[in-house]
């Protein structure tokens, strides 16, 4: 189907960046769009709760790093030499153990959420691809001048999901989507390709009642964990899905864009980033080159009327194309991509 061609190509070639500090030099603006550079990749951001931090992804080999929202420098802090590693047998007994350091460069970093401490501590998981597929689960403490990042556990996927996107929900647990089953089912057939999955320790993984869907990607939980708001890219689709819930309530609005990750913001409203095109192929086409008609999109979202307001569409250019996810930033979206070794910084109006 097309679809499962759509996120297909996303699995891409990888490279690794090295362990390190990076100050963003070489980085020219682009008209008034700034960048910080040192990233490989950098396919989500979530910023950490109660600090001058946010942790960006390295979809395509390029690790877990931390970007100091003053300074702008960024910092690898997994996979390092020596990790900090403490399991939580409790929570995660049926993890079989760490990250095995022999994947190098088959370690991909996809999605990230983090779920927020009592105090300076609070808990980050990640989409992880390499030797397991699988949520890793760290925790971050914020108050030495760089953060620890200690691994604490891990969740492995059925063998049947190929994870995209993550976030908390009340109790422990966590939800996560399966854009593209890996064997989709006997007589299946339409354009649900996936669907979402629910974990917690004593119950371990379940499908969402009602979220078969097409191409499921970025995902955000409501904060008492009964609403999921959920990215359809190939649909161009922003679905809200009722939790624990019966009867089961869906609604879905549309944007004008392929969304890929989805993020709630300090005001409380959702930011919803993504690719554009003249058509779903092109988009694909342009994923991993720069085309004269794609574009970056990025559009706000109510998540109680579910009213849609595209704020950024930015033509592709050879600096920055491709965008995944947008997080504010003081005055700024920060806007992520598959793509490329930037962030780029793109001012409000």
């Amino acid at each position: 189907m097309k679809s499962r061609m759509v996120f297909a190509a996303l699995i891409l070639c990888s490279a690794v960046l090295p362990v390190g500090t990076f100050q963003s030099s070489g980085c020219e603006p682009h008209g008034n769009v700034k960048f910080i550079c040192g990233v490989v990749s950098p396919e989500d951001l979530v910023a950490v709760p109660r600090s001058d931090w946010v942790i960006a992804s390295g979809f395509t080999g390029g690790g877990v790093h931390l970007v100091n929202t003053r300074n702008y420098t960024t910092t690898q802090v997994f996979p390092v030499a020596n990790p900090r590693e403490r399991l939580d047998k409790k929570t995660y007994a049926s993890c079989p153990g760490p990250i095995d350091p022999a994947e190098k460069e088959k370690f991909s970093a996809h999605g990230l959420a983090v779920r927020q401490g009592q105090g300076r501590v609070h808990t980050v998981y990640l989409v992880h691809h390499g030797f397991r597929e699988s949520i890793e689960v760290f925790e971050i403490d914020t108050q030495p001048n760089l953060p620890t990042f200690t691994w604490v556990g891990c969740v492995v996927a059925p063998e049947t999901v190929g994870l995209n996107s993550v976030t908390p929900v009340p109790g422990g647990g966590f939800a996560a989507t399966s854009p593209n089953r890996r064997r989709p089912p006997a007589g299946s057939q339409g354009t649900n390709t996936g669907e979402v999955w629910d974990w917690n320790a004593k119950d371990g993984w379940k499908i969402v009642p009602g979220s078969e869907s097409q191409g499921p990607n970025g995902i955000e939980a409501s904060p008492d964990g009964k609403w999921l708001y959920i990215n359809l890219w190939p649909a161009k689709k922003v679905m809200r899905l009722s939790r624990g819930q019966t009867p089961v309530s869906k609604e879905v609005v549309d944007v004008s864009f392929q969304p890929d990750n989805i993020r709630w913001q300090a005001d409380g409203s959702l930011l919803a980033a993504g690719h554009g095109g003249p058509s779903t192929q092109r988009v694909i086409e342009c994923l991993r080159k720069v085309c004269p008609d794609a574009t970056s999109n990025v559009a706000r979202i109510d998540p109680q009327t579910l009213k849609v307001e595209q704020i950024i569409t930015y033509p592709a250019n050879e600096r920055f194309f491709s965008s995944t996810v947008a997080l504010q930033v003081g005055k700024e979206i920060w806007i992520g991509t598959i793509t490329g070794d930037r962030i780029a910084r793109y001012p409000l109006r």
